[in-house]
């Protein structure tokens, strides 16, 4: 049995790629990232640009290791909320967190619950591949709802190798889902929600980025008055 079946434990019919076991995924990312984890984050914060006094989502934010980064980097003033559908990472989250202004709640990336043009910057990270792939669609428009016009988006997922072995051996570990990761669909993802503005690359050995910003209402009228 793949490790990735041991920690989604108990299938949850409306989250089926949820992770049910939180300290085994912190294990399971200690072991891979080998001391690499703080520095890759670091990149994402730094690319996400989460600036002082912003408002920050962090979807799919599992245990909340990049949330509690993104707070520390919109303080003073800002705030960073960790949504997750899987209710025993957002209790590790809560129970590991200290950050003034980093909160979690459960929730799903395709009903987020918060009103349009909520926050300044969402964030995702290793967690696009977990979204039922016909909800996929539908979470990018929903990041794209609750961000404010000019807002900031980044996507963040596991690149497979393109080594037929070390591909073959991140299936036995984790599971077809990280196998075969079609990292390459982020960006048309983003595109069809709206955003506009992208651009992406690599964070090696292990991430795929893209960034893009959700159009100003000045350049969404500009672009209705032009057609």
């Amino acid at each position: 049995m793949a490790l990735g079946r041991l920690l989604h434990g108990t299938p949850n019919p409306s989250a089926p790629g949820a992770i049910g076991h939180a300290r085994g995924y912190e294990a399971l990312c200690a072991i891979t990232l080998a001391g690499r984890r703080r520095r890759m984050y670091s990149r994402l914060v730094t690319l996400s640009g989460a600036a002082p006094g912003e408002r920050a989502l962090d979807v799919g934010c599992g245990t909340g290791y990049l949330t509690r980064m993104i707070a520390a980097a919109v303080a003073p003033g800002g705030s960073a909320l960790g949504v997750d559908p899987s209710a025993p990472m957002i209790r590790y989250a809560q129970e590991h967190t200290r950050e003034v202004g980093c909160t979690f709640t459960e929730g799903f990336a395709e009903d987020l619950d918060a009103p349009d043009g909520s926050f300044d910057v969402v964030v995702t990270s290793l967690a696009v591949h977990h979204f039922p792939e016909g909800k996929r669609e539908h979470a990018l428009r929903e990041m794209f709802r609750v961000l404010r016009p000019g807002g900031r988006l980044l996507l963040a997922d596991f690149r497979p190798p393109t080594g037929r072995l070390a591909r073959h051996l991140v299936g036995a570990v984790t599971g077809p889902a990280m196998e075969h990761n079609p990292v390459h669909l982020l960006e048309p993802l983003a595109r069809g929600a709206g955003f506009k503005d992208l651009d992406s690359g690599d964070l090696r050995p292990l991430l795929h980025y893209v960034r893009a910003t959700k159009p100003s209402a000045d350049k969404t009228l500009h672009a209705a008055a032009a057609g």
